[in-house]
């Protein structure tokens, strides 16, 4: 089995368009399980809608073809298909399988959604908003507004409305497992060490106290996530807060100590500094996101500094906290302290959530770190149990993991045509949301010169103040800067990593993650014309525009003036 590892960046899923979640997938490829929904017929019927147990049961309108033949609801187990964590990877697998007419069912003893609607990307997202919108109120003055000394900023405000709309997204979850017909089990699910189509799970009964119910299942797909981590040292995590805790602070601390290099610390201190918290930052080398290329992490190192954000560095990480009162001393392994400090946040990384799951029983294999293995069809080594997500520590991604969730459902139980349905782990376009924002999708400069060799990588580069700061009467250097690259490899030059931070880094990507996933080479992106006055503009006039091999990774090319493409069917009127 070929595993490899991924470490990502944050990235934000508009949950308007979430219908389903993710599972991972086990088992012959050339064996799915259950009837191939052949056509969207007109007809409907009405059908049970299978809800929690303890629950009582409606009747919707439900698509004939949607309802799975009995060679997969024989009897044989309880479910066709069990499923482990209620995220939105694990709710998006679900949801699928459950179209196909599979018996479903899903486990969870927390809220539904998973990390990303309840302490990730979701509330996240909305700190980030109000972030950006002290900082716009930073900037009126440039555009001739006064009056900014009177406006002022109410944390618990924005808690209380945020925390609503993360409860109504909860409901949403609910309402969608019940309208799919997926039952909801509340509880803690495990494996069983006797049999590896059961499942327990010590679920609340109705005097309160845990009961022990066993479940079967044909297919289990664990789908439970990951959990931050504390680091090592004294008072640390009785004196700290992880990125879940940040969600749950009733003020805005006057001053804060964030600790961490990844994209959750240097998110969290961008969100804490803008609403006017005096931040420091924390890291273990020189600067935050070593992994990224460098145009990202240098660019976002002089913003952070420019923002009024102090960064210690080089300091080996955190010794101990001491409390004093309502107040902590920090002490770093380098010697440095920070004093007088409201609250620690401490971002060092996440871990895989597996210890309640029992997979030493069963010899599910595991990673170094404790990450599930799979391979490239999430299964694990023992048939019938399946893994994605965060669990596996290969692409840390909502999207992702609702991605491998459908296509493993697909897979088992859509029949012959998805029999090798998979999802890629590469060029995968991601976002991370400090301020200003970073998107990043393919190879960085370094790792593409190492993999094709220095004489066949061409960079384009560009470093620009955005029009939004063209106004403003301040010395040029001292204007917040986007920086864009796009790095190509052979002679035809192929895009093979793109990567830019500045305002509006963050919705400008998507398109061009399509480009590359398509084989874009530089030619094709100067045989786009430019929208203007915008900052992505650059990614197609990048200098010297129009001068690349005129070579296409298109399947019909757009060079040289062609014709757009055509459907290469229609049908006749």
């Amino acid at each position: 089995m070929q595993l490899r590892s991924i470490h990502t960046m944050g990235f934000f899923y508009t949950l308007a368009s979430m219908s389903s979640s993710s599972s991972a997938f086990v088992g012959a490829h050339n064996k799915p399980v259950g009837a191939f929904a052949a056509s969207f017929a007109s007809l409907v019927s009405k059908q049970p809608n299978v809800r929690s147990a303890s629950r009582s049961t409606t009747s919707y309108l439900r698509p004939t073809f949607l309802r799975m033949s009995s060679s997969a609801s024989s009897g044989e187990y309880d479910f066709d298909y069990f499923v482990i964590g209620a995220g939105s990877g694990g709710i998006a697998s679900a949801r699928r399988a459950a179209t196909y007419g599979a018996k479903v069912a899903v486990a969870e003893y927390q809220r539904l959604g998973g990390t990303c609607v309840n302490v990730g990307c979701v509330p996240k997202k909305v700190m980030w908003n109000a972030a950006t919108i002290a900082e716009t109120i930073h900037d009126m003055k440039h555009y001739g507004f006064s009056g900014t000394e009177h406006v002022q900023f109410d944390w618990s405000t924005l808690k209380q409305a945020r925390d609503k709309y993360i409860t109504r997204l909860n409901g949403i979850y609910e309402r969608n497992l019940e309208s799919s017909s997926v039952t909801r089990i509340n509880g803690i699910a495990s494996l069983t060490a006797s049999d590896k189509n059961t499942v327990t799970v010590m679920e609340a009964s109705e005097g309160g106290g845990p009961a022990e119910k066993t479940y079967t299942a044909k297919h289990i797909l664990i789908a439970v996530g990951g959990e931050p981590v504390f680091p090592p040292g004294e008072g640390v995590k009785e004196h700290s807060i992880s990125s879940d805790g940040f969600f749950e602070l009733e003020d805005l601390p006057k001053k804060v100590v964030v600790v961490g290099a990844g994209y959750i610390a240097v998110e969290l201190a961008g969100v804490l500094q803008a609403l006017g918290a005096d931040t420091k930052l924390v890291v273990r080398k020189d600067k935050a996101l070593r992994q990224f290329d460098p145009i990202l992490r240098d660019t976002l190192d002089e913003e952070m500094q420019r923002q009024g954000i102090e960064i210690y560095r080089n300091t080996k990480g955190m010794d101990k906290i001491v409390a004093n009162g309502d107040l902590k001393t920090v002490y770093l392994q380098n010697g440095e302290t920070i004093d007088d400090v409201d609250c620690v946040l401490v971002a060092p990384g996440r871990r895989p959530k597996v210890e309640k799951l029992n997979l030493p029983a069963l010899g599910v294999e595991q990673t170094e770190k404790g990450y599930i293995a799979v391979n490239e069809y999430s299964e694990t080594n023992v048939a019938g149990i399946y893994a994605l997500g965060d669990v596996c520590g290969k692409v840390e991604l909502t999207p992702m993991a609702i991605a491998a969730g459908r296509r493993l459902a697909d897979r088992l139980f859509g029949g012959p045509e998805h029999s090798n349905a998979k999802v890629s782990y590469d060029l995968i376009p991601t976002v991370v949301f400090s301020h200003p924002t970073i998107g990043t999708i393919g190879l960085t400069e370094d790792a593409a010169i190492k993999k094709y060799g220095e004489d066949n990588v061409k960079i384009y580069k560009s470093k620009f103040a955005n029009l939004y700061y063209g106004p403003w009467q301040v010395e040029p250097d001292d204007k917040p800067k986007t920086a864009m690259k796009i790095i190509c490899a052979g002679e035809e030059e192929l895009v093979v990593g793109l990567h830019v931070i500045g305002m509006g880094a963050d919705e400008m990507l998507q398109g061009f993650g399509v480009a590359m996933k398509m084989g874009a080479t530089k030619a094709d992106l100067d045989s786009c014309i430019a929208i203007h006055p915008t900052a992505s503009e650059e990614f197609v006039t990048m200098f010297p525009w129009g001068l690349s091999k005129q070579e296409t990774g298109a399947k019909l090319s757009p060079l040289n003036g062609a014709d757009p493409p055509q459907p290469s069917s229609l049908k006749k009127a």
